[in-house]
């Protein structure tokens, strides 16, 4: 079982659990999930090393007043007050979590020693342009939400981001979806959070993130997101690219066996490298990765 803890920072009270002992690993979550979408990945990580999880304002079972903040800032109450000290530690996040990690690379670069990130934000990254059909899905998502139609928007954004926004709605069905629906449904329901003040602008930066990298991305996610995981992987200078197929932008849900082989094998590099051995194979592999 979890130990649960609750980290404060600013007018913010983050909901945290800590799963088994080691070498620090924390996980940050999508912007339509919670420290939910880890579950089976914590499962396997504890087994190992000192897996943190926690909800971001706005998400899960943290509370938080409306006022300006960091989102670094959060992360790293969390690593000081969970990691033990001044360890480094390895970051695994999905999509605005992704973005957060890359973030906290650059500005905290002493206190982070690998990054696995999935279908990450980028900051400072150009604005996506976006086909007809997609623009309309997520303008449907916008008028629901403007209506006060909250069940109607989850189902939308399950369609955008658990399905993928071109494949057929309901394509992920059973607990995944069930799931998506409970943590994104808290998200649609919380109050404010205030303005976000991290602008790291990592887009321009990517060449002075040199630890060990792991970048994967679904084939069913939107494509202007895996065009900017093809480039972040490429651009990186300590970086690999792993594109999984028939998935779309949450396959820690989707594939929660597929992504714990992948953070079983990178989390493996990473200690290696923390030793000083040569890194080995970089292409880990999962049933069905590409």
């Amino acid at each position: 079982m979890p130990t649960r803890f609750q980290v404060a920072s600013g007018r913010a009270v983050l909901a945290a659990e800590v799963h088994g002992q080691g070498a620090p690993v924390v996980f940050l979550h999508a912007n339509v999930c919670d420290s939910r979408m880890w579950q089976a990945q914590l499962a396997r990580v504890s087994d190992t090393h000192r897996a943190i999880a926690y909800d971001r304002r706005g998400f899960g079972q943290t509370l938080s007043a409306a006022e300006p903040h960091s989102s670094v800032a959060d992360l790293m109450a969390v690593i000081d007050l969970l990691a033990g000290g001044d360890t480094p530690v390895i970051l695994v996040a999905c999509s605005r979590g992704g973005r957060i990690a890359l973030d906290a690379a650059l500005r905290h670069p002493e206190r982070v020693r690998g990054l696995a990130l999935i279908a990450p934000g980028i900051s400072g990254a150009p604005a996506p342009r976006h086909a007809p059909d997609i623009t309309a899905r997520l303008a449907a998502v916008q008028a629901a939400r403007a209506a006060g139609e909250r069940d109607h928007a989850n189902a939308l954004l399950a369609h955008l981001w658990l399905d993928g926004p071109l494949a057929q709605d309901g394509r992920v069905a059973g607990a995944a979806r069930e799931l998506f629906l409970d943590m994104n449904g808290i998200a649609l329901a919380a109050p404010p959070i205030g303005r976000e003040l991290d602008d790291e602008a990592a887009h321009a930066r990517l060449a002075d993130i040199g630890v060990p990298t792991l970048v994967a991305w679904g084939s069913l996610d939107f494509p202007h997101i895996q065009a900017r995981c093809e480039g972040l992987a490429a651009r990186l200078p300590d970086a690999q690219g792993v594109k999984l197929d028939g998935t779309a932008h949450l396959p820690s849900l989707e594939r929660p066996e597929a992504i714990s082989n992948l953070l079983t094998g990178f989390l493996a590099r990473c200690e290696g490298a923390r030793q000083g051995q040569a890194p080995g194979n970089r292409g880990l592999g999962a049933d069905g990765v590409s």
